[in-house]
């Protein structure tokens, strides 16, 4: 019977090397000079390896195994079970274009300077260079394709050409003797993805041209939430306790909004009381002096009240280039758990789309107020994603496999947990904890969207109503919310349970453990599902 850390690593290692952005993502890079294949030969050898994968971890006797041995290998198998259910089930390579973008992997080479501008640019001109084929691919593939997807592919793939066009000349100019091996690259990708554009445009007008329902379905959506959330909760459960958690906080919004500006405990106090937050917003030109201001009152407040250790890794700020908006309005970008480069993390913000018109600008930016953004920076960054983040990459196991298998669960409902723990302690004041208590309703009604859209046809006018109106959203915040549930599947749930279950273990902190040690140890194992945490963490 084989032994499980060296099969692990022949795993881990065939993982990295089918899946080329994965790999620049997590620090590894001995692919950066590919993009992945998505043609039908590479998807059936794709599958074929996890087979061999899934039937070879099934013979490893866990028995034998010490903790963290055993939890590599349930975290390992799931991985490689959920990897099978995504090429054989949703098959999201044949009709969803966003698929196909090379965007974030020509992106991670230009942005990130983790060797010399020679090693990134002779990658980056093998990435380039496969950018035609890689496309050629796609329409070939692609069929049916959703028109939320195809729609968001144009403006995402614009984006691309457009970072190609004007990143790459920056750092050829560092290495100005690969010009002529970087320089066709770039200019055939750009030619080659814009007619991928022109092609996605047609389509877009043509009475039958994009049109499938992006919709999963209930058998596919449960079967794929089971996959994402490594938990015992069933989907219908989930969704009992949002409405009932949707209740709580909206009888706790209410009072909190009576302690604002006085009136009734009922909705119309609510939006008098958000109506005078929202009034004092960013816009396009300031969301991001905003943020970084925010930043460094969130590490002031955690560092005073000793919530958690602080790290010295760099946070960088900044717009979100284009060709990853569209989905959602910030994210945070770590260096991978394998970098041994000393790399910043990225906080990106996204500013309001060109063509939206003012009203709309104005609705997004009384949603995204300074409130909110003090609640979105605790989330993204301090003491949420970048802070969390760091700690993982601290962590040194047996194996690579929780490198590879961080749990979406874990890491999101850290970061609501740590929304939740700021507001506790004052941060920001009555207005934050208003607009955490607003981002408690976001998050639970994400689930419940997450599910009523993909498994009982909720239509656009009754997901907007629910959202602005159980929600008090602002009407674009809305719009884009629909938007991310069309264009996703599951991972809207992520918040509500993650939080639930990160939760649920920091308040089982010990007597006599500190606040600041306990979530250290919380922090101290990589991202595992939190039901794996309890497991680690009850074994002291």
């Amino acid at each position: 019977m084989e032994e499980f850390v060296p099969l692990a690593g022949r795993i881990v290692d065939a993982l990295l090397t089918s899946r080329p952005g994965l790999a620049t993502a997590l620090g590894d890079h001995r692919s950066d000079d590919r993009l992945p294949d998505l043609g039908t030969e590479a998807v059936a050898a794709d599958v074929a390896m996890l087979t061999d994968a899934a039937d070879a971890l099934a013979e490893v006797d866990t028995d034998a195994l010490d903790l963290d041995e055993r939890v590599d290998h349930e975290l390992l198998s799931s991985f490689v079970d959920r990897a099978l259910f995504e090429s054989t089930e949703i098959r999201s390579h044949e009709w969803d274009p966003l698929r196909h973008n090379p965007g974030p992997l020509l992106h991670a080479l230009l942005a990130r300077p983790y060797a010399p501008a020679e090693v990134r640019l002779t990658d980056l001109a093998g990435r380039l260079a496969a950018v035609p084929d890689a496309l050629a691919t796609a329409r070939a593939t692609l069929r049916d394709v959703p028109r939320i997807h195809a729609e968001t592919a144009v403006g995402q793939f614009t984006g691309t050409a457009a970072l190609i066009r004007d990143e790459v000349p920056a750092l050829l100019a560092q290495a100005p003797g690969l010009h002529e091996r970087v320089e066709p690259a770039a200019t055939a990708a750009i030619a080659a993805i814009e007619e991928f554009v022109a092609g996605l445009r047609v389509d877009l007008a043509t009475d039958d041209g994009p049109g499938r329902d992006p919709r999963l379905g209930r058998r596919r959506f449960e079967a794929r939430l089971w996959h994402t959330l490594d938990t015992e909760l069933s989907a219908a459960e989930i969704q009992r306790r949002a409405w009932d958690r949707l209740d709580r906080i909206t009888g706790e919004i209410r009072e909190a909004a009576v302690e604002l500006v006085g009136g009734p405990a009922d909705d119309e106090t609510v939006r008098r009381a958000l109506d005078l937050l929202a009034a004092e917003h960013p816009d396009d030109h300031t969301i991001v002096d905003l943020a970084a201001t925010t930043l460094d009152e969130a590490t002031d407040f955690v560092r005073d009240h000793d919530l958690v250790s602080l790290v010295d890794d760099p946070c960088v700020i900044e717009e979100m280039p284009e060709f990853a908006r569209g989905v959602a309005v910030a994210y945070c970008d770590a260096p991978g758990p394998l970098e041994t480069a000393n790399l910043p993390t990225f906080y990106c913000i996204s500013p309001t789309p060109a063509g939206w018109p003012a009203s709309r600008v104005e609705s997004f930016y009384r949603e995204y107020n300074d409130h909110m953004i003090r609640g979105l920076t605790v989330h993204e960054a301090m003491p949420g994603h970048f802070l969390q983040l760091a700690h993982a990459r601290r962590y040194a196991g047996p194996t690579a496999v929780r490198a590879l298998t961080r749990s979406g669960v874990f890491v999101e409902g850290w970061a609501v947990y740590a929304e939740e723990l700021m507001v506790r302690r004052g941060f920001g004041g009555l207005p934050v904890r208003l607009q955490q208590l607003k981002m408690q309703l976001r998050m639970t009604l994400n689930a419940l969207l997450d599910q009523l859209v993909h498994c009982e046809e909720l239509p656009e006018s009754e997901a907007l109503a629910l959202l602005t109106g159980r929600g008090f959203q602002e009407e674009g915040e809305a719009v884009g919310k629909w938007r991310r549930a069309l264009l996703t599947s599951t991972q809207l749930s992520t918040y509500f349970v993650g939080y639930t279950e990160m939760a649920g273990i920091g308040a089982a902190r010990p007597d006599g453990v500190s606040l600041r040690r306990w979530h250290d140890e919380m922090l101290a194992h990589d991202c595992p599902p939190p039901r794996h945490l309890r497991t680690l963490l009850a074994a002291g």
